[in-house]
């Protein structure tokens, strides 16, 4: 049972310099429009493009809807303090935060596992793609990696969120996250850290896993095509997955797998911005400008509109 004495948090900011702050509050506030002009783009035209309609697109779709309630999660918040002088966030409030912040993040991997062996399929098994690769399997599979992703973090916040926080309420971050609301707790933590390395590392490693096996297949497969052009065509409906997956899973490797001796607060904080508010307004980015079926999508659009 929760004894905590404490009803709110406050949450740290990357400076006390006001100059400072407001060119902060510019530049997140124009990367947060683009995330959320992005991200809604892509799923209008998945939805409203006939050509989009196939599995590859359709979980783009779904990632970019998921972005979109990811950085939500913690942007609007944290433009919040950059510009107010109380930097706080009600118990409930962070609560309600960390679920949903922890959620899509873990949907935002599963999706991305999905996606690579989709590839797998469409490149390994082309005669069977459109036949296994079906409408219901792939609302299947999006539909597990949401209710992966909020069942997951249902247990992590959980599990955090019934310890005692009876000493410091100040978040050594910009938003509720687990690792600094573990070391406010005045209660024994041991359970917790088990549950957050358990949890952790079926879902890091199980989708780390997916991902690398399918590139091997589809890295052996591409290599005995005889012809170069069919190698290149083969390999680039790959390169944006590649791109997004490096981007998220690299950020996620530095944030908590690199040594204790090497941890700095203000790196942390960088990388938690870059995995916070950055990678969800590349996504939309990388796979628009990758991508002839998008930019052509968006080109009926516009001469539509």
């Amino acid at each position: 049972m929760n004894n905590t004495s404490v009803n709110e948090f406050i949450l740290s900011v990357f400076t006390d310099d006001p100059r400072v702050k407001v060119v902060l509050f510019v530049l997140f506030l124009l990367i947060y429009i683009l995330t959320l002009v992005g991200n809604v783009c892509i799923v209008v035209l998945v939805t409203i493009t006939s050509r989009l309609h196939n599995p590859m697109y359709f979980f783009i779709g779904n990632l970019s809807f998921s972005d979109f309630w990811y950085s939500s999660s913690v942007v609007p918040k944290m433009l919040v303090n950059l510009m107010s002088r109380e930097r706080t966030i009600s118990y409930s409030g962070c609560v309600v935060q960390m679920y949903f912040f922890a959620s899509l993040a873990t949907t935002e991997s599963l999706l991305l596992s999905a996606m690579a062996y989709d590839r797998y399929i469409a490149i390994c098994n082309p005669l069977i793609y459109q036949v296994f690769m079906s409408r219901r399997f792939c609302v299947q599979l999006a539909t597990v990696a949401f209710f992966g992703g909020f069942l997951q973090s249902a247990i992590q916040t959980g599990c955090t969120f019934s310890l005692s926080f009876c000493a410091s309420n100040i978040i050594s971050q910009f938003y509720c996250d687990i690792p600094p609301l573990l070391k406010l707790s005045c209660s024994s933590t041991y359970v917790n850290e088990v549950v957050i390395f358990v949890c952790g590392s079926f879902t890091s490693v199980g989708c780390l896993s997916v991902i690398l096996i399918s590139y091997i297949y589809i890295l052996s497969n591409v290599m005995n095509i005889k012809f170069k052009g069919g190698r290149t065509k083969a390999f680039s409906t790959c390169i944006s997955h590649l791109i997004v997956v490096s981007l998220f899973y690299g950020t996620i490797l530095f944030m908590y797998f690199r040594p204790t001796s090497a941890y700095s607060l203000e790196q942390d904080k960088v990388a938690s911005v870059f995995y916070t508010v950055v990678i969800p307004m590349l996504n939309p980015l990388i796979y628009s400008m990758r991508n002839k079926d998008i930019k052509q999508g968006i080109r009926k659009v516009i001469r539509r509109t």
